[in-house]
């Protein structure tokens, strides 16, 4: 068999507030984060990583993991006001035009109308997210749906 090379600009938009509280349930520990170094090269399957943005609410956002996910990913923290729903959505919708996938990691049912709306404009819409946090018709609506896993995580001492 020939082999097939895919060529797909990705962006991962990362709910940071989402993903925390799913892991805290998944490992019950509330120390529990993302293993990035693992996930992203999981979920990107070879294809291109345009961009990647961890948009949390709050001030207290880690130095170390925004200067980890520069210097892994050329990745940038956004801090938002309140909830990152909005601030991603907007995100999305302004980068829609310039990837072919956008993988959301979240797991929240606010973000399907986003997921419907990208995929109208022929944007392949991936989620990433704890199975037990993810609301059924978020993974309904997407293209494709990632599990996070335990592996997925580690725990900060």
């Amino acid at each position: 068999m020939t082999e097939v090379r895919i060529h797909q600009n990705v962006a991962v938009l990362i709910d940071g507030n989402n993903i925390e509280i799913s892991l805290t349930k998944l490992t019950n520990n509330k120390n529990a984060v993302v293993n990035f170094d693992v996930l992203i090269p999981r979920i990107l399957m070879d294809r291109g990583l345009s961009r990647l943005i961890y948009f949390r609410e709050g001030l207290n956002i880690s130095d170390k993991l925004a200067e980890r996910l520069h210097r892994l990913f050329h990745g940038s923290v956004m801090p938002c006001y309140k909830s990152a729903d909005i601030p991603l959505t907007i995100t999305a919708t302004q980068i829609a035009e310039k990837v072919d996938t956008i993988i959301i990691l979240s797991g929240d049912a606010d973000y399907v109308d986003l997921v419907r709306h990208l995929k109208s404009r022929g944007v392949r819409v991936e989620i990433c997210s704890v199975e037990e946090t993810t609301a059924q018709i978020l993974k309904e609506e997407a293209d494709y749906h990632f599990p996070i896993t335990k592996e997925d995580a580690f725990i900060l001492k």
